[in-house]
């Protein structure tokens, strides 16, 4: 496997993102040298792009970095209407490439000069794929989701920070990507907890319909969840919910009322208390807020 590895401090650091959708026989814009990592997670569909000398057919789930100092280009137009992410970054510290990489250095503290390591910082090296199939795929998507949104407020200093410490995300899944043994029945199934979520946010969702549909007890997907995402499902319902909520304030002119019933919520009041919970504003304030920003 192709790897880039990166040595750290200082970490690779975040430029700009966006999701573009390309129409069957359009081709992936060819370039030399643009001076940025750019990688490309495929949602759906299937990308042809070849860099140097190396081919690559990305497909929906998979995720491609291309480096900085090469030329790469279109193989062939998309088959099939293909929707992809795409994140440029870049590091100022040294990197480099190969098909294979020496072992991570281990650390030694001697104890005789344990003040000194411990008081100065140690570089150290981060391996990521440059070609792969992301193990858990919507927890991609969903932090790549949120950095697109965030773009909308780029120029408030808050959201400038919250992309960088997304991808800091994005680059953690695409190295646990390299590791197969991270491919557990847990993780497997919290990912298809997740999908089910995103895909009926805007319905009723109980634990048990969940359950039934997924062929697992309600329990062990609570416990799946929890253990893979840090929340419950119904708590990661309630985030989903809240940030199509938050794309819907800044790109429609819709009532509070109607976009609380649109993203799965009863009563508008209880969207607001949650919104506000969330977010530490209110819905109609998150919304001026932008607007006079």
């Amino acid at each position: 496997m192709h790897m880039l590895q990166f040595t750290v401090p200082p970490l690779p650091y975040f430029i700009s993102c966006g999701y573009t959708n390309n129409g069957i026989n359009i081709k992936h814009v060819s370039r030399r040298n643009i001076r940025v990592f750019d990688l490309l997670v495929v949602q759906k569909g299937c990308l042809f792009i070849g860099e140097e000398e190396r081919e690559y057919e990305v497909k929906e789930g998979s995720a491609l970095i291309l480096k900085p100092d090469s030329y790469h280009y279109g193989m062939k137009g998309c088959q099939e209407l293909t929707s992809y992410y795409w994140l440029h970054f870049q590091t100022a510290g040294n990197w480099s490439a190969g098909d294979t990489m020496p072992p991570l250095p281990r650390m030694d503290w001697n104890e005789e000069n344990l003040p000194e390591q411990y008081y100065n910082m140690k570089t150290f090296q981060i391996q990521l794929p440059q070609f792969v199939k992301v193990l858990q795929r919507v927890k991609m998507e969903v932090v790549l989701q949120q950095l697109v949104q965030l773009n909308q407020s780029a120029h408030l200093t808050g959201s400038k920070w919250k992309q960088q410490v997304l991808f800091q995300d994005v680059i953690e899944q695409l190295s646990a990507s390299n590791e197969v043994d991270s491919s557990t029945p847990s993780a497997a199934c919290a990912e298809q907890a997740a999908a089910y979520l995103r895909k009926h946010y805007r319905e009723e969702i109980t634990a048990q319909a969940m359950g039934e549909s997924m062929n697992f007890h309600p329990v062990y997907i609570a416990r799946c969840m929890q253990k893979e995402y840090g929340c419950s499902p119904m708590e990661y319902l309630l985030q989903y919910r809240i940030e199509q909520a938050k794309l819907m304030l800044l790109q429609t002119d819709r009532t509070i009322a109607r976009i609380a019933e649109e993203v799965g919520f009863n009563q508008a009041a209880y969207f607001t208390s949650c919104f506000s919970k969330f977010e530490g504003i209110s819905p109609r304030k998150y919304r001026q807020r932008f607007s006079h920003g």
